[in-house]
């Protein structure tokens, strides 16, 4: 088993720990997506791949041992200087402490992550939480951020499912964002 990566970070709400999930996390991983409306809820084998396939660029966020964050995300093949980030759920508990925005930055600390540059994600126009997160990520980090239709509803949906955008955030070097 490779290194576990851990971080803690004192909140208002107490000593979180970030880290690394392994495949028995996958279960939690699944049961806090369902608690986190309007989040896509996949299968919870896929949860269980997530944290065991790609645990180099997943965070998990602890509480008293409670599953309370999450970030699944993954570089593309081809693409080594992307990380695309694929769900952020935080519990309704740990909302307002910036918890997001840490397990990202968490994210870009990871050693699987030196050499990125840039960071994408898709967001439905209504996603106000997550637009909200990402806007102010970026800010935090001095990136430009950049949207536009990626995945929409008519020609990838079958209409079943609201247009998400891509949003790209360009990134400072891996050395340039430990010095900020």
């Amino acid at each position: 088993m490779g290194r576990q990566i851990r971080t803690i970070i004192e909140t208002s709400k107490g000593t979180l720990r970030l880290r690394k999930p392994t495949k028995g996390d996958g279960s939690d991983v699944w049961a806090l997506i369902g608690r986190c409306k309007p989040l896509d809820e996949n299968s919870m084998y896929m949860n269980l791949v997530q944290c065991d396939h790609f645990a180099d660029t997943c965070v998990l966020a602890e509480h008293d041992g409670e599953v309370v964050g999450w970030v699944s995300a993954h570089i593309p093949p081809g693409r080594p200087s992307t990380v695309f980030v694929w769900q952020v759920a935080v519990c309704s508990s740990m909302r307002g402490i910036g918890l997001g925005g840490r397990m990202l930055s968490a994210l870009l600390d990871r050693p699987a992550c030196a050499k990125v540059s840039q960071l994408e994600t898709t967001i439905t126009r209504d996603n106000d939480a997550s637009w909200g997160l990402f806007r102010g990520f970026a800010k935090r980090l001095g990136g430009d951020l950049t949207h536009a239709p990626h995945y929409e509803r008519e020609a990838h949906f079958d209409g079943a499912h609201d247009t998400e955008h891509l949003v790209t955030i360009a990134l400072d070097s891996a050395a340039d964002r430990k010095a900020a």
